[in-house]
């Protein structure tokens, strides 16, 4: 179901796509994109994603600071973040969203999606901190445990971050995942 509606939701604009990681859904956006600028802070992921195709001329990679975003990224009439929510602390959520917003046209389209916490199909979580952030526990190839921030916001707490800045809101709660478009007022 995502693979056909993000990359329609988002037809025919300049995207800003946030923590592009390896590229997947920048791979699927991009055919219908006008452009993209895809970004992230992490080399190692961004190097795969600059490996795939992509139509001619349409896809630019930065490594950038999604807290803090460059104005010689550009302005955009779209943006995507997914699988990034979940690892922004709460306390900076506003930074992040100012951030963004900051690089977008009134009337942009935003497009988030994230993972729902699934009682006994999602990783445990580990550990609550006094903010309210939550943390999995991951096992690693050496047997060990890498701790990490994956926050499960509710319908109603995205709405109320969100709305303030959103025409058009809309929240869709798919079987593990959640999907949240708006347009930037």
């Amino acid at each position: 179901v995502l693979r056909q509606v993000v990359p329609q939701r988002l037809a025919g604009r300049k995207i800003l796509e946030i923590a592009c990681g390896t590229g997947y859904w920048t791979a699927l956006v991009a055919p219908l994109a006008l452009s993209i600028v895809a970004t992230d802070m992490a080399d190692e992921p961004m190097a795969i994603a600059k490996s795939k195709p992509y139509p001619a001329n349409r896809v630019r990679f930065e490594k950038a600071d999604a807290y803090d975003l460059s104005d010689a990224l550009g302005r955009f009439d779209g943006a995507l973040a997914m699988f990034w929510w979940s690892h922004i602390p709460l306390k900076q959520i506003g930074r992040f969203l100012t951030s963004l917003h900051r690089r977008l046209e009134s009337g942009a389209r935003v497009v988030l999606f994230d993972n729902l916490y699934i009682d006994g199909s999602s990783t445990p979580v580990a550990e609550r901190d006094a903010e309210g952030n939550t943390y999995q526990l991951r096992p690693l190839a050496d047997g060990s445990q890498n701790r990490v921030l994956k926050n499960f916001p509710t319908e109603s707490e995205l709405r109320a971050v969100l709305s303030p800045h959103a025409e058009r809101f809309s929240y869709r709660a798919l079987e593990y995942y959640w999907l949240v478009e708006y347009d930037l007022k």
